[in-house]
């Protein structure tokens, strides 16, 4: 193993217990138990669990069921509904080569993520959205109809809905005043800039800030962070992706959401604590449990 694909070390603990708001358990190395364990060592005592397809959104499902701490959000990727429709026969997702399905396969897959939004331990539909950076024009009608489709279930169910959006956060604003917004929303792994912030306030949309926030480059994230409203703060891994400085480029977990509390902290100006505590009460309150 190089150093490069070792996991980072274990953070200090936090004092208050907080919860990673958005985690892909299924794509991480390790067991479930493990990677719960290590997580409760240092604070992080509760993970929502997000599916990008319906075998996953099933896993997520499960394995919501059988942990206490984890809670599941159900939902087809924005990038995964062109899939449906359209094929993928060069594989270019890198989840190999597939058929196009056409719109009935896209209603069949929604009608399963509809029959999963339904059970108690799911609290959420999501990942959905608009991914303008990996669907070219071709694909962007198919995620309008599943977008729209996760905003029906998500109202339909009193779930939260978990919002993907990226390079495309005008059309996701809109699609979401178009069709009403649900009670609860999030925007993960927050991408918009302070201007943005400013709107997700006025609307009461929650944003969940990740590891990027930690990046050289992410001065507009930090803006964005600093204006936000604490009572819509969250913190998320989206492990097995964006790992905190200094570990980037390394694998992610929900153990190393402390990392990214303190720099969040740092931004805010807000001890550690306060934050923490914002936070626990926050995804409590976003996800219902």
């Amino acid at each position: 193993m190089t150093p490069q694909d070792a996991p980072p070390p274990l953070p200090e603990p936090l004092r208050v217990a907080v919860a990673d708001s958005h985690t892909h358990l299924d794509m991480q190395d390790g067991t479930v138990e493990e990677a719960l364990a290590k997580a409760v060592s240092v604070g992080v005592t509760t993970v929502v669990q997000v599916g990008c397809d319906v075998k996953g959104s099933r896993w997520a499902a499960v394995t919501a069921e059988a942990y206490e701490n984890v809670h599941a959000a159900v939902a087809l990727h924005p990038n995964e509904a062109p899939r449906i429709v359209h094929g993928d026969p060069d594989g270019w997702s890198r989840q190999g080569a597939r058929t196009a399905g056409g719109v009935g396969a896209l209603d069949e897959a929604l009608v399963d993520i509809d029959r999963l939004a339904g059970l108690p331990f799911v609290k959420a539909v999501g990942e959905t959205g608009l991914d303008h950076f990996r669907t070219g024009p071709d694909g962007i009608a198919a995620q309008l109809l599943s977008f729209r489709a996760h905003i029906e279930m998500a109202k339909r169910h009193g779930k939260a809905l978990v919002i993907h959006d990226r390079d495309a956060h005008a059309d996701v604003l809109r699609v979401l005043d178009e069709e009403g917004a649900p009670e609860r929303t999030v925007f993960h792994c927050y991408s918009g800039d302070a201007a943005m912030a400013e709107i997700c306030a006025r609307k009461g949309y929650f944003m969940s800030f990740a590891g990027n926030v930690t990046f050289k480059n992410a001065q507009p994230l930090r803006d964005a962070l600093a204006i936000a409203p604490l009572e819509l703060v969250l913190v998320e891994t989206d492990a097995p992706f964006l790992t905190p400085a200094p570990y980037r480029g390394r694998p992610n977990a929900p153990y190393l959401i402390p990392v990214t509390v303190r720099a969040m902290a740092a931004v805010k100006g807000l001890d550690e604590d306060v934050l923490a505590t914002a936070l626990a009460a926050n995804t409590a309150r976003a996800f219902d449990y």
